[in-house]
């Protein structure tokens, strides 16, 4: 069934566990959209992900909207949120709107996604009067990295926290359809999802988020240089991949593949013309 920001709201009314997935490409989306996922994020992340940099804050829109137009292709059923880079929505109102329409528009995303609390509430509800769906995000903010001085847990003492759950009522009041919460400590985050009616997403923030969400090539163990805390690889495919490109060296250097039945056949009276 076709999920929508009607069904995120229904799940969180109706006690149900929203499931999510960061995903940018055509492949990776069919497979994860047919195995019944709710929504899938085209975030930023591609920029470390898929580009290979060091942060998110390389990322452009047009990356975004590539990124989201190959996502868009493969998922038929799951919400698609893209994810507005660095610097899309932070000159002007004009410019935000400019950029969030492009993911709907160019990239076929059914939301976009934005990173702030009271700092991006304007933009958040210019966006929203623009009748495009926003989620919020709020605790560790990684186009904020320079800010915190790296990737650190946040909500941590009483300001931080009471900052925390503002910022999520003011992106509920601005019209935020949900809230991803990320590296925030289980016990704020309970205290969140129970004091807003949109749902919370959660990435490093614990079982009481009304959803959660991570990188599919972290849980599918498709790196093994560095997995954070928080993730759970449901399998080694670093492992898988690697055996399998190997053994496909060994067998092209022995000439065991490939074998007749991968092969095409023609006539032998043909190809005896030109022996």
């Amino acid at each position: 069934m076709k999920k929508t920001v009607a069904t995120f709201r229904e799940a969180k009314n109706n006690n149900e566990k929203l499931t999510m997935v960061t995903s940018y490409d055509y492949s990776m989306a069919k497979l994860v959209d047919g195995a019944g996922i709710d929504g899938i994020l085209v975030g930023d992340s591609l920029g470390m992900v898929t580009l290979g940099y060091d942060d998110t804050l390389s990322v452009t829109v047009d990356d975004m909207v590539h990124h989201t137009k190959a996502v868009s292709r493969g998922a038929k059923n799951a919400l698609i949120v893209a994810d507005l880079p660095f610097l899309s929505y932070h000159v002007n109102t004009e410019e935000t709107i400019r950029n969030a329409g492009r993911l709907i528009q160019e990239g076929h995303a059914h939301a976009v996604k934005l990173e702030g609390g009271y700092d991006v509430l304007d933009k958040v509800e210019a966006i929203v009067k623009a009748q495009i769906p926003v989620m919020g995000h709020i605790g560790l903010t990684p186009q904020s990295i320079n800010a915190f001085g790296g990737f650190k847990v946040q909500g941590k003492n009483k300001k931080q926290i009471q900052k925390l759950i503002d910022d999520a009522r003011y992106l509920e009041d601005a019209g935020a359809f949900a809230i991803v919460l990320e590296c925030i400590p289980e016990e704020v985050s309970k205290i969140i999802s129970e004091k807003v009616s949109i749902p919370t997403i959660g990435i490093g923030a614990g079982k009481y988020c009304d959803g959660q969400i991570l990188v599919v090539n972290d849980m599918l163990g498709m790196y093994s240089d560095f997995v954070p805390k928080f993730v759970k690889q449901y399998r080694n495919l670093k492992e898988d991949i690697d055996g399998a490109i190997k053994n496909y060296i060994k067998e092209v250097k022995d000439s065991s593949f490939p074998e007749k039945k991968h092969t095409f056949k023609i006539d032998p009276e043909i190809i005896n013309e030109f022996k």
